[in-house]
């Protein structure tokens, strides 16, 4: 309840990592997370339909069903727990954006079942900038709409982070190419790093706003990827990184998560191991919204309940090890060493939350549960 009844503005960044964040390329989303919640142990898993997987694990704290469109599927379930479903029954007024093609993933059937007013191209916006489009313009052009009509809750899924990274296929790397053009790093990555400074811009752009309009103090801003830039390979992430990333299954997938406000007195750092898989919990709960954790797959990350990251392949990550469900294969995190007992048990527990996710798509359960009135 940090931010009860606080202004919400979510952001899915297409293509996000930290490593896109930098102190003068992105001054906006460096102050965030210097300023904010920092999240030292957060990780981004891809899943089976990359970014429409990566929403569907970021807005309704579900494992995504292989072999299944997920949320499409969900689309036709009641999902009472999706923010803006939440957020509705409060009274709030909660619109989504996206700054490329409405039908696309079929969000403009998605988007309006979670609680929002949606608009994107072709349904509702008219973007001037072409592929990838301008998050600064979608921005400017929606902000307008909610910000007089609090309590808001504004939903953004970014583009101008999209593949491919280079200036011959990519609008937003052309346009911030100057401010990349000393860089000592490959062309790859520093259209990738020129991209996302159109993001930073328009997460400013929004603050800016929001301050004029006299209600940032009252404003919880979330910024999260849907999945790490896999348009960058062959060598380049861990050019982007510093480090070797691309060979770690796990490591690969370590990110980022914003949350700030302007009202936090200090920063909060989380040591604890999370996942986009906490999201939806996690902020439900700093905003104060009553919901049943035992129907989420994952768990708010300022609980006290233990850690536990799930990739696609069932290998996972508590606050004790790493495990490699393909291999066996255990590496420890801290000193403390575990017995079969305790990873077998584990074992059981990832197997169930993918069996009861799967269950909870395929039965309509919140309906079932939670009728919708």
């Amino acid at each position: 309840g940090m931010f009860k009844d606080y202004n919400l503005i979510f952001i899915t960044a297409e293509s996000f990592s930290k490593y896109a964040i930098d102190e003068t390329l992105t001054p906006t989303l460096y102050q965030l997370s210097q300023e904010g919640f920092q999240f030292n142990n957060f990780y981004n898993p891809t899943w089976y339909l990359s970014t429409i997987d990566g929403e569907y694990v970021n807005l309704l704290g579900q494992i995504p069903v292989d072999g299944d469109w997920s949320f499409q599927h969900a689309s036709q379930n009641w999902t009472p727990s999706a923010i803006g479903n939440q957020l509705n029954e409060l009274g709030y007024h909660s619109y989504a954006y996206h700054d490329h093609d409405a039908h696309y993933y079929d969000r403009t059937v998605l988007h309006p079942t979670l609680g929002y007013n949606f608009k994107a191209v072709g349904s509702g916006l008219t973007m001037k900038s072409k592929w990838p489009e301008s998050d600064l313009e979608l921005a400017e052009i929606s902000y307008e709409e909610y910000m007089n009509k609090e309590p808001f809750n504004a939903y953004y899924i970014t583009m101008s982070g999209h593949l491919p990274y280079n200036y011959d296929f990519n609008s937003m790397a052309v346009k911030n190419r100057e401010a990349v053009a000393n860089l000592d790093c490959s062309t790859e990555v520093a259209a990738y790093k020129a991209a996302n400074i159109e993001l930073d811009k328009a997460v400013a752009y929004l603050i800016a706003q929001a301050k004029e309009k006299g209600v940032l103090d009252q404003t919880l801003f979330v910024i999260v990827p849907d999945h790490y830039p896999y348009g960058l390979k062959d060598g380049l992430f861990n050019e982007l990184a510093g480090k070797n990333v691309e060979d770690d299954k796990f490591e690969l997938y370590r990110s980022t998560m914003i949350i700030w406000s302007p009202s936090m007195k200090e920063s909060i750092p989380v040591d604890k191991y999370c996942s986009s898989m906490d999201i939806l919990p996690t902020v439900s709960n700093l905003l104060g919204i009553e919901y049943d954790s035992r129907l989420l797959a994952g768990r708010d990350a300022m609980s006290e309940c233990e850690p536990l990251i799930m990739l696609k392949d069932r290998s996972f990550i508590t606050d004790k090890i790493k495990y490699d469900a393909i291999t066996n294969e255990i590496t420890y995190i801290t000193d403390e060493k575990v017995d079969d007992t305790y990873v077998s048990s584990k074992i059981t527990e990832v197997n169930n939350r993918f069996k009861y996710s799967g269950d909870i798509l395929n039965t309509d359960y919140f309906n079932i549960v939670l009728p919708e009135q």
